[in-house]
């Protein structure tokens, strides 16, 4: 089946989805040869082909957006090189020659058979594709890039202008959801054809949008607003909007490209944001077990521990003089946890059964119950099949991320008290939801098992923190704790960052002049050779349209914590 041959092809390149390397289509083809065509593909496999473009660009820019903000470990010391024009040539090709050509192709033969549930699931992904490659690389094609026949060269509209055509898609979905139909998806990859909830989701991208554009338009909190007084968007855990992955290791490798990588025969092939990592560990957060496993209780240079130059050969370094000043954490943490700070370019050493893994959410590896590598149980290292098994997902939009969107408008709006409880709200379904993970792997020690109290305990010390900071430090809680929420996502906490430029506690860049904070990515490098229509930027320091926020520098600029 197409479908069969399709997924093959995306799990095999979800792997790599993080760096987006595994280019396959040139978009100067007249001919995309993993494109369905109306002549072979029914309706049901065109939009199993748009949903899993959309979930494998999702997977991807969240790894962007989170090696951006430290939810993630950022390889590469300069921000210019590290983000390529090569860098979305992968997502730009799923998006413009997969899904909008297969929806396009779609909505045709779904209109002519009266399925227009079918045509709606399409929209939303699409809308929502629409506004994420707006808040990455800023005006794209969209009103020519609908027409190919009358414009081969589609020109750039404004980002402004994408996200009132997404916005009018979204309530074009609406309507489709709530048409009558004479079937439904045979394969609906997210909600299970529970069209209340695709509306849920409809109307919670809206209130993005609206969040989005809070800085630049005046009645964005009132159509916000608006929407919440309807009660109809993602407002539990039982709606959140993700991708659920498989077990799968071969034909196809339906496994979670995290997992992937770290669970193999040679041990961990990722690297946790140290940031991260010291955030939960000193604020005793009770997610930091399903987050993160360890492989080992000690880590090089850390307390009562001597330096290694051959596993962590910064353990022998004296941290830059801009972490001293900054008061950073550098190069190690106590209690095993192993991972690099950001910018670091150092190469390989012999640190797969050392390092710190992904853990039991979101990736379904292993939960973190004090085994580590160098206990006598040989099942305490990463390894295939381990944990979980990869059964995992990527999450897109989580009801604990619409507190945290609400507690931002609060506070723009002055409402402290109001920000404080969804801050506080935000938190418990992030808990709920990550610790509901604990069952995935058969092997976890329930012992480890943060109590009610543990999680009681950990929130309450988060809103008395907040009730004593003054306002930037309040708009420091609401960001580190945004993010932290955004583990295994990171697209909107890069949104968050350059909308409000909080939180300033983030870990420098290893490097002292790393460059100019991404505003937003460069065009892709194929799009720019294939369409003259289309002018290369000559920085990324060009800044979407919402936001306003002073320019980067390379100290002392915008966002303070570059």
């Amino acid at each position: 089946m197409k479908r069969i041959k399709y997924l093959v092809l995306s799990v095999f390149c979800g792997a790599m989805l993080v760096f987006q390397s595994c280019e396959t289509t040139e978009l100067d083809l007249t001919e995309n040869p993993n494109a369905l065509t109306p002549q072979f593909a029914s309706i049901d496999l065109y939009l199993n082909s748009i949903q899993l473009d959309y979930a494998f660009n999702m997977e991807g820019l969240s790894g962007l957006g989170a090696s951006l903000t430290r939810v993630e470990y950022m390889f590469g010391r300069d921000y210019f090189n590290n983000f390529s024009p090569a860098t979305l040539n992968l997502t730009w090709t799923r998006a413009y020659r997969g899904m909008f050509t297969d929806l396009r192709e779609m909505t045709v033969l779904a209109n002519e058979a009266q399925l227009p549930r079918h045509i709606a699931i399409g929209e939303i992904l699409q809308a929502h594709m629409l506004i994420t490659l707006v808040d990455f690389v800023g005006d794209i094609p969209w009103s020519q890039a609908i027409n190919p026949d009358e414009f081969p060269l589609p020109a750039v509209d404004s980002g402004a202008d994408v996200y009132a055509a997404a916005e009018a898609m979204l309530n074009s979905a609406i309507a489709n959801l709530n048409a009558a139909s004479l079937g439904n998806p045979a394969n609906d990859l997210f909600y299970d054809n529970d069209f209340t909830k695709w509306e849920k989701l409809a109307n919670t991208l809206k209130m993005k949008i609206y969040l989005q554009t809070r800085l630049v338009d005046a009645s964005a909190a009132s159509k916000f607003n608006a929407v919440v007084a309807t009660g109809d968007f993602i407002s539990g855990n039982a709606d959140d909007f993700q991708f659920q992955w498989g077990k799968n290791i071969q034909l196809p490798d339906s496994r979670h490209p995290k997992y992937i990588g770290d669970y193999t025969p040679t041990g961990a092939g990722n690297y946790q944001s140290n940031w991260l990592m010291d955030q939960m560990d000193t604020n005793n957060d009770t997610r930091i077990r399903y987050y993160f496993f360890r492989q080992t209780d000690e880590t090089p240079g850390a307390t009562g521990v001597d330096p290694n130059e051959e596993t962590l050969n910064c353990s022998l370094v004296a941290p830059p003089a801009h972490y001293v000043a900054g008061g950073f954490t550098f190069c190690y943490l106590d209690n095993g946890y192993w991972g690099r700070d950001s910018g670091d370019d150092a190469g390989t050493p012999p640190d797969g059964f050392l390092r710190t893994a992904y853990g039991v959410y979101p990736a379904a590896g292993k939960f973190d119950g004090d085994n580590f590598a160098n206990s006598v149980d040989a099942d305490d290292f990463v390894g295939l099949s381990l944990g979980g098994g990869g059964n995992g997902i990527t999450p897109i939009m989580l009801a604990s991320y619409v507190d945290f969107m609400r507690a931002e408008m609060a506070m723009a709006a002055g409402d402290m008290p109001g920000a404080e409880g969804f801050i506080s709200d935000g938190i418990e379904k992030s808990i709920a939801k990550v610790q509901s993970f604990g069952t995935k792997d058969p092997g976890a020690n329930s012992a480890f098992f943060p109590s009610a109290a543990d999680n009681t305990a950990f929130v309450t010390s988060i809103t008395t923190a907040f009730d004593a900071a003054d306002m930037n430090g309040k708009w420091n809680i609401l960001g580190e704790q945004f993010l932290v929420a955004q583990f295994g996502a990171g697209i909107d906490a890069y949104n968050f960052y350059r909308r409000t430029g909080f939180p300033t506690t983030l870990q420098a860049n290893i490097e002292p002049n790393p460059g100019n904070f991404v505003r937003s990515f460069l065009y892709p490098g194929n799009e720019i050779s294939a369409n003259p229509s289309i002018t290369q930027k000559a920085t990324q320091d060009v800044q979407v349209f919402w936001d306003n926020n002073p320019p980067s520098a390379p100290s002392g600029g915008f966002p303070a914590a570059n």
